[in-house]
């Protein structure tokens, strides 16, 4: 499977249930959002460890699972919509970053790039 054609049989999925009129930017913005918060939740109030080990259990493996697939269908939709190349943007966005954050800089730490260094990193 292949991004194209997921995001086709998502379309076609749509069609079929004459949705398309329903899936503006703005719509998927706000169920991709509402996705996010549902797979936020799962995560909410865990420790550290527990949230590395919530794979373990069947059953949380399963609202993951359900709710990380929730995210990805509604963020592919949206690019759809939009017409965004997702690969394309993606690939840019870590260059970008490579630039924002030089690993000889950053490495080990967890920074923003807005409080780095000026003078290390020129």
């Amino acid at each position: 499977m292949t991004i194209d054609r997921l995001q086709a049989l998502l379309a076609e999925f749509a069609a079929e249930r004459q949705w398309e009129r329903f899936h503006t930017p703005k719509n998927l913005v706000m169920a991709l959002t509402g996705e996010v918060g549902e797979l936020s939740e799962l995560f909410q109030w865990l420790t550290a460890e527990e949230s590395s080990a919530i794979l373990d259990d069947p059953t949380r493996r399963t609202q993951v699972e359900d709710e990380v697939a929730d995210v990805f269908i509604y963020l592919l939709q949206l690019a759809d919509v939009l017409r965004i190349d997702l690969l394309a943007v993606a690939e840019a966005k870590v260059r970008k970053n490579a630039q924002r954050y030089p690993s000889d800089i950053v490495r080990g730490r967890a920074v923003k790039s807005s409080d780095l260094d000026r003078n290390a990193r020129d």
